[in-house]
């Protein structure tokens, strides 16, 4: 069946995705269109950063930060993401005042906090606020602005002009690409720039990332990397990167280790 240019081509980042290379021949069977359309995704996918032209088709680019929907990025090393929560959310004590971040694994610390009592807890993500409603011992507040159908979240100046009213004891920010020169990078400009308002009006900035996420860039800085105060993540982590976040001051944490 026939499908626009832009649906194919998200389809085409999401085979990418899945199996880390295609073939022309085959997706212009599988779309029904000639090769000479597929070969001008492709192209246009490598402008964009997410593809690198192989001969024949092409390869996933590893290193770009893709701005996937929350439900396929919850899929993605879901067991891995639950131990970070986990972590994280030991370091949550009664009474604090929180930010949590859009994404799935800050999503994935709501749980954890059910037997904690008097939380305040600010959020920009839909999911997480409907969520964490149903928690006796947490007040929750939600950012407004304008909702990110990808990501269930909301951003925008109305955000910017709310959040800057508060303080927070902690942030917990989801994370797109990790680079130690990049620094902490998403691929929205209208997030970025809330996520830099989140990091201005919280005491500690905790990032929260599984290791595939190291070494990933986009378009939009966040943070340098020596900005943030504790890093939990796995323990895939490449050696070079924890010696360095180290030596800049950032407590790392190994969330599968004991």
């Amino acid at each position: 069946m026939p499908v626009n240019t832009a649906k194919r081509r998200e389809h085409i980042i999401d085979l990418l995705c899945e199996h880390g290379s295609v073939r022309v021949e085959q997706l212009s069977k599988q779309f029904a269109v000639s090769t000479v359309t597929i070969r001008n995704d492709l192209r246009f996918l490598e402008r964009k950063g997410c593809a690198l032209r192989a001969y024949g088709g092409a390869m996933l680019n590893q290193q770009f930060a893709f701005d996937r929907p929350l439900h396929d990025k919850g899929r993605l090393n879901r067991d891995v993401k639950s131990q970070i929560a986990c972590r994280a959310a030991s370091y949550v004590r009664d009474g604090d005042a929180l930010i949590l971040d859009s994404g799935s694994t800050t999503a994935q610390i709501v749980p954890w906090l059910k037997p904690r009592r008097d939380l305040v807890v600010m959020t920009n993500a839909l999911n997480i606020a409907y969520e964490l409603s149903g928690y006796d011992g947490v007040e929750v507040m939600v950012l407004g602005g304008s909702v990110r159908q990808n990501s269930y979240s909301l951003y925008g100046p109305a955000a910017e002009q709310q959040l800057r009213q508060y303080r927070f004891d902690k942030l917990f920010l989801g994370v797109d690409g990790f680079d130690l020169v990049a620094g902490i990078t998403t691929p929205h400009p209208g997030e970025a720039h809330l996520n830099r308002v989140m990091c201005e009006v919280a005491r500690e900035i905790i990032a929260v990332a599984d290791a595939s996420k190291f070494g990933r860039k986009s378009f939009c800085m966040i943070r340098e990397v020596g900005q943030i105060h504790r890093l939990i993540t796995d323990s895939r982590l490449p050696q070079d990167y924890q010696q360095a976040l180290s030596d800049l001051g950032v407590d790392v944490v190994i969330a599968d280790r004991e």
